[in-house]
């Protein structure tokens, strides 16, 4: 585990970084527009950036983000991905920003549970640019190494503070979780991770299969296939 909090979860090296290299590469060639395109009808006030034009060295770059995030057992045992919607490749240049918003319920028809952002910049790199969760606890500013992913839920508030300086690149998504409830996924990952840890230090214990047994039965419960 590499920094859960509450359902929250930040996971490096989802992605290598000869492939965070790659991905660079060709957006530093690829068209972009204004991302108001895809934004809520609310949203659209508040979003300056810009999103890569699909094109098929775009979409196989995304495509290759995607599969690599959905094959990462820590984004699986955290997020319990049913299906991942309207990755986007986003280019956030000096002056521009994203104000406080909540990502729409539904992306590409399907409900959306957890958002996404998959850092490409180094963040060295450029200045300003963190993404800010907004909460009744106060804010947390989200600006890891490149490769690094970082999931929460979708019904948070959050912005992207303006880049003073460089450039930001990242893969933004959304998922819809085969459990909706993010208190239920918390509590379903909590309860993989003792059972790991259980197998990993004792073997088939008779307190492991306990874990184990309600584990899988809290899954049975909740989840939604």
């Amino acid at each position: 585990m590499q920094g859960v909090i509450a359902v929250q979860i930040l996971i490096k090296n989802v992605i290598a970084p000869d492939r965070v290299d790659e991905a660079r590469r060709v957006l530093a060639t690829a068209s972009f527009e204004d991302g108001q395109r895809t934004a809520g009808w609310a949203a659209a006030g508040v979003k300056y950036n810009e999103q890569a034009v699909v094109s098929l060295s775009i979409e196989e770059i995304r495509e290759d983000l995607v599969g690599s995030i959905r094959s990462n057992a820590l984004f699986v045992m955290a997020v319990r991905p049913k299906s991942v919607m309207g990755a986007i490749l986003s280019r956030y240049t000096e002056g521009k920003s994203y104000g406080s918003h909540v990502d729409n319920a539904m992306i590409a028809g399907e409900r959306a549970d957890v958002s996404f952002t998959l850092f490409l910049s180094a963040p060295e790199s450029y200045a300003g640019g963190e993404l800010i969760l907004e909460s009744a606890l106060g804010e947390e500013a989200i600006k890891p190494e490149a490769g690094t992913l970082f999931a929460y839920p979708s019904t948070m508030l959050h912005r992207v503070a303006p880049v003073t300086r460089g450039e930001r690149l990242a893969l933004v998504g959304w998922v819809r979780s085969h459990v909706r409830d993010a208190a239920r996924r918390e509590l379903l990952f909590d309860l993989a991770t003792v059972e790991r840890v259980l197998f990993a230090e004792h073997g088939k214990t008779r307190e492991f299969d306990l874990v184990a047994r309600s584990h899988a039965n809290l899954l049975r419960m909740w989840v939604e296939d």
